[in-house]
């Protein structure tokens, strides 16, 4: 395959610069990520096989230390080689992507501008963006259960914080209100709405950073991004094998992991809805991945985290809603988008979203003590 340009040097070239164990026979783009740029490359062993691996240019206007991210991920890497499933289950195949070094043996290959990686490939697997079946949901609970379960004794003091005020919900509503002063002509509605549906809320934005200031919640290692279409799924068995995009590992709350997969995979619609009136929090979904999560995360939760777990949906809903629609008023800067107004659009879905979560927030509640009792 022809070599892509990428920044000063080609794809080629800066793939050749790890230690792949055959010649490179192809590079092509992977996934539909909204910050790296991801492609998978394939070489051709000396015993005639085939390999693959993942090759990611971090994207470092988001990732301001990159070095943080790559050291939490050696470290991860490092701290659950060899553990299995957490559960008396030989059958269940269960890994994480691991560092490929440079030829020079490096963690990974920087410059001034730019910072790449390489990672295994994790075979006959698959994603999808939204929860297909209520096993689906279950399975997608079942691996942020076991990724919590396997780095719950990692110590927090030895991971960076990778990406500094993430999910930190005050810290988003106060870089809005410094975007906030209404733009010039006509008035949008779905963008006043969006105004005002922020400011009924401003309330809710401190709930998880006071219940972990006053000591309800602790700070432990948490993924960052447990969206639906970061859990792989073998090929055959339609099992959870691998949670992948890792560069938001760092210390932080369960609720932000527990919050995120629920508002991401309960929501049929997905996030690129483009109806409104479909999009909702489904709780039968909501009852297969809770159910799925506390099967094996439940010994390392407290009441407190128990109690909080509805409020966190809510919470990571409203949050992301504020990030895409703070993001439409900066420029479009952070979020890839494909047309001008996506992250406005998106932010409608993340609202209403927040909207149907709010609606049900009592048989939510009653859900997670009946799952948790």
């Amino acid at each position: 395959m022809q070599s892509q340009p990428v920044g000063d040097a080609p794809l080629l070239a800066i793939a050749g610069a790890f230690a792949l164990p055959g010649a490179i026979t192809a590079i092509e783009p992977l996934g539909q990520g909204n910050v790296n740029d991801t492609y998978r490359v394939s070489c051709a062993c000396p015993d005639g096989t085939a390999s693959h691996f993942v090759l990611q240019r971090l994207n470092t206007h988001v990732f301001k230390q990159p070095e943080r991210v790559m050291a939490n991920i050696a470290l991860l890497s490092h701290h659950t080689a060899g553990r299995p499933w957490p559960q008396a289950d030989r059958s269940r195949r269960w890994e994480l992507p691991l560092l490929v070094p440079t030829r020079a043996g490096a963690a990974w290959l920087s410059s001034a501008e730019e910072c790449w990686r390489l990672l295994t490939y994790v075979a006959d697997s698959t994603s999808h963006d939204t929860v297909q079946s209520a096993d689906h949901a279950a399975e997608v609970g079942r691996a942020l259960g076991a990724f919590h379960r396997l780095v719950h004794d990692l110590p927090c003091s030895q991971l960076q914080d990778s990406l500094e005020g993430f999910h930190i919900t005050p810290g988003y509503l106060e870089a809005y209100d410094q975007l906030s002063a209404p733009t010039p002509g006509p008035p949008c509605e779905p963008t006043a709405w969006c105004r005002q549906f922020i400011e009924e809320r401003r309330g809710l934005a401190p709930v998880l950073e006071e219940a972990k200031a006053c000591g309800r919640l602790q700070l432990r290692p948490i993924h960052g991004d447990p969206k639906v279409n970061n859990v792989l799924f073998d090929r055959d068995s339609g099992r959870a094998v691998a949670m992948v995009d890792l560069d938001t590992v760092k210390p932080g709350l369960l609720h932000y992991d527990i919050g995120d997969a629920l508002r991401s995979g309960c929501n049929p619609a997905g996030e690129e809805a483009t109806d409104l009136a479909g999009v909702q929090l489904d709780l039968d979904l909501c009852r297969s991945m809770l159910a799925g999560y506390l099967e094996l995360a439940r010994p390392i939760l407290t009441a407190a985290d128990l109690e909080l777990i509805p409020t966190a949906v809510r919470l990571l809903s409203f949050e992301l809603g504020l990030r895409f629609f703070s993001d439409y008023l900066a420029g479009n800067r952070y979020f890839k988008c494909r047309h001008p107004r996506h992250n406005l659009d998106r932010a409608l879905v993340q609202f209403t979203l927040t909207e149907s979560i709010e609606a049900q927030q009592q048989q939510l509640d009653q859900l997670v003590q009946q799952l948790a009792g």
